[in-house]
C-alpha cells in the first residue's frame, strides 16, 4: 500500500505501542503458520475495527489454526464451537436450567460468552443455529427469556466454512453474511513457504515437541484501548464522499443483482482508520480504503445469474468499481 502526503494534517496521535502490540502478534503467529501473512493482518484488522470475521479456504490452509493462534496472543477468554447439523441455538447462546435448591430456572451462559468465539465449519449448522448468532454479533449481548445479557469487550467472532464442500452443508444468508466485517479467502501457500512450513514441523516432530503455541503478548484491555484510540483517527469529508461513491456504484452496476448495504461503508470507514493507525498515522488516505474495500465487499454483493454463468468473480468487479471511482486527491 503506497502512502499518500496530506497536507494540512499532522501525526497528533502516536500508535507506536499499538504497532510493538501487532508486531508481537505477528512475530507469535508466525513462529507457528508460515505466509498467509494477509489472513493474519485481516484478523489483526478485524479485532482493532471491533469486528467479525468470515475464513474461507479449502481444507488444511490453516483456517482454524490462525484463529486459535491469535486468540492464544491475547489475554482474553477464547471459546470454540464446532458447528454441525445438530447442533441447536442453545448450544451456543446457553440455556434455562431449573435449579431443585433454589426452585428457579437459572440461565447457564452458552460457549458465546467469551472475547474471541471461534465458530468452526459454521456452514454445517441449520438456519436456527445460524441465525442465534444474529443478536450477540450485532450488539454483543443476549436475551434469553426477556432478560438481556452483556458480553463483555472485547469480542469477535470468527467463523471459518469450506466453500467446496457441499453435502451437510447450510448457506449463510444475506442477512448473516453482513454481520461479518470481512470474508477473508485463504489461498494455498507457495511453493517455497511450503518447504518451509515442512522443514520446521520435521525439525519439532524430531525434538518431539509442539510448535502449535502462541505467548500471551497483549492483554484483553489493551485491545479495548487500542479500540478506543483508533476511533480517534482523522478522515476527511472528501473520503466519506469516496466510500460513498463505491457503495453506490456497487448499486448501480450492470453485473450486479444486488450492491452493498450502509453496513459496508461504516465497516470501510472504520477499518480505513485501523489500517491508518497501523501505519502510525492518525489520518486515513485513499490507500488504506482501496486496501479494505474488497474484504469488506466481496460477501455483500451478488453477481447477476448471466455474470455467474461467464465465470465473473465478486472480486473482479470491486476492482473494476475501484478503477473508475475517482480517486480525491
Amino acid at each position: 500500500m503506497e502512502e499518500m502526503e496530506f497536507q494540512g494534517f499532522q501525526n497528533r496521535t502516536n500508535f507506536t505501542v499499538l504497532q510493538d502490540a501487532i508486531l508481537a502478534i505477528r512475530a507469535e503467529i508466525g513462529k507457528v503458520i508460515v505466509g498467509q501473512h494477509q489472513m493474519v493482518d485481516l484478523l489483526i484488522i478485524g479485532l482493532l475495527s471491533e469486528g467479525h470475521i468470515l475464513v474461507e479456504g479449502v481444507p488444511g490452509v490453516a483456517k482454524t489454526l490462525a484463529s486459535k493462534l491469535l486468540a492464544q496472543c491475547v489475554d482474553a477468554q477464547f471459546a470454540r464451537i464446532q458447528f454441525t447439523p445438530d447442533l441447536m441455538p442453545a448450544d451456543v447462546l446457553g440455556t434455562s436450567v431449573f435449579n431443585p435448591n433454589s426452585r428457579e430456572f437459572e440461565y447457564k451462559k452458552g460457549p458465546v460468552f467469551a472475547n474471541i468465539v471461534l465458530t468452526d465449519e459454521i456452514n454445517r449448522a441449520p438456519a436456527k443455529t445460524q441465525s442465534a448468532l444474529f443478536e450477540v454479533m450485532e450488539e454483543q449481548q443476549v436475551t434469553n427469556d426477556g432478560i438481556t445479557y452483556k458480553i463483555d469487550p472485547p469480542f469477535m467472532v470468527i467463523a471459518t466454512q469450506n466453500p467446496i464442500e457441499q453435502e451437510g452443508t447450510y448457506r449463510l444468508p444475506e442477512a448473516q453474511l453482513d454481520r461479518f466485517l470481512f470474508k477473508v479467502i485463504v489461498q494455498y501457500p507457495t511453493a517455497a513457504e511450503e518447504v518451509t512450513m515442512l522443514q520446521t514441523a520435521h525439525r519439532e516432530h524430531r525434538k518431539g515437541g509442539s510448535a502449535l503455541q502462541a505467548a500471551k503478548v497483549v492483554s484483553g484491555q489493551q485491545i479495548t484501548d487500542f479500540q478506543l484510540q483508533i476511533r480517534g483517527v482523522v478522515i476527511e469529508d472528501k473520503l466519506l464522499h469516496y466510500i460513498s461513491e463505491i457503495i453506490q456504484a456497487t448499486r448501480l452496476n450492470s453485473s450486479l443483482y444486488m450492491g452493498a448495504s450502509p453496513r459496508a461503508s461504516l465497516a470501510i470507514m472504520n477499518c480505513a482508520k485501523t489500517v491508518a493507525a497501523m501505519k502510525n498515522r492518525d489520518f486515513v488516505t485513499p490507500d488504506d480504503i482501496q486496501y479494505i474495500a474488497p474484504h469488506i465487499l466481496r460477501h455483500r454483493i451478488m453477481l447477476t445469474p448471466e455474470r455467474e454463468m461467464e465465470g465473473i468473480s465478486p472480486d473482479e468487479v470491486i476492482q473494476e468499481i475501484l478503477k473508475n471511482v475517482e480517486v480525491p486527491r
